[in-house]
């Protein structure tokens, strides 16, 4: 569950200094859920609680905050699992406080959370996001990210109304550190654009969902209905999603043919 949105820059804004590291004992955990429940407005039955840093630190997985000055800003929750007989982190949580959005700390957090996965031999980081989201699909490819698993309804009807009372359908976010690819984004080097490729497969999605979710619920669950079913249909076939554009007044995944690479 990503979110770390967008925000035009002020003139007035100045370069931030962001300091990154892991996080641990009790009073840096509860600092991630006063983060999480400004970012997410959800009722305390949808929040994580504190015991699940404590046992995410203690048995592998990561807590890892960003921080202005001495204030937390941001942070990042990753839980140990394993896939194919190989250890692997599930990032459950990356969240950024509004007034520090678009200002590096999200991308900060995700490259320490790489370099220290990789230092302990982890080379496989998944997520979720919404495919409605499109801020944070954004985010998520230009770090070299792919998609190739969609989960309708993952985490329920939540309490947020950032989830609008709809369904939390996901996308998985495939992060492959040690990847060409992956390497690629991190060094701020673009892959070939393959938009012209007759292979090459487009899903729409609105640019403005948020405020169709806001005044026409029945709209947004058409929408999303019709998202689902693409996502569904192609990812199934064989295909994965690797970029997203914007158009004037929407945006479009570009998906192409991936075997394993």
């Amino acid at each position: 569950m990503t979110t770390v949105a967008k925000r035009g820059k002020s003139s007035e804004e100045k370069p931030l200094e962001i300091a990154v590291r892991s996080c641990s004992g009790l009073s840096e955990f509860a600092s991630c859920i006063e983060i999480e429940r400004a970012v997410w407005g959800s009722a305390d039955v949808d929040i994580v609680p504190l015991p699940l840093f404590v046992v995410a630190a203690e048995t592998g997985g990561q807590v890892v905050g960003a921080f202005a000055g001495d204030r937390m800003i941001g942070f990042t929750l990753a839980i140990a699992g394993v896939r194919g007989r190989k250890p692997f982190l599930h990032s459950h949580m990356t969240a950024v406080l509004r007034p520090y959005r678009n200002r590096g700390a999200g991308r900060k957090l995700k490259l320490f959370q790489c370099q220290e996965a990789l230092g302990r031999g982890i080379d496989l980081i998944e997520w979720t996001f919404d495919p409605l989201e499109i801020r944070n699909a954004h985010f998520n490819f230009r770090l070299g990210a792919i998609v190739r698993r969609f989960i309708p309804n993952m985490y329920g009807v939540t309490t947020s109304p950032l989830h609008g009372r709809l369904p939390t359908d996901r996308l998985v976010a495939e992060w492959r550190l040690r990847s060409p690819r992956v390497r690629r984004a991190l060094a701020d080097k673009r892959p070939p654009s393959k938009s012209r490729s007759k292979e090459f497969v487009r899903i729409r999605v609105p640019a403005d969902f948020a405020r169709v979710r806001s005044t026409n619920s029945e709209d947004a669950a058409r929408m999303q209905g019709e998202v689902r079913l693409e996502f569904e249909h192609w990812l199934a076939s064989g295909y994965a999603a690797t970029g997203i554009e914007r158009t004037d007044d929407a945006a479009e995944y570009l998906l192409e043919p991936w075997a394993d690479k």
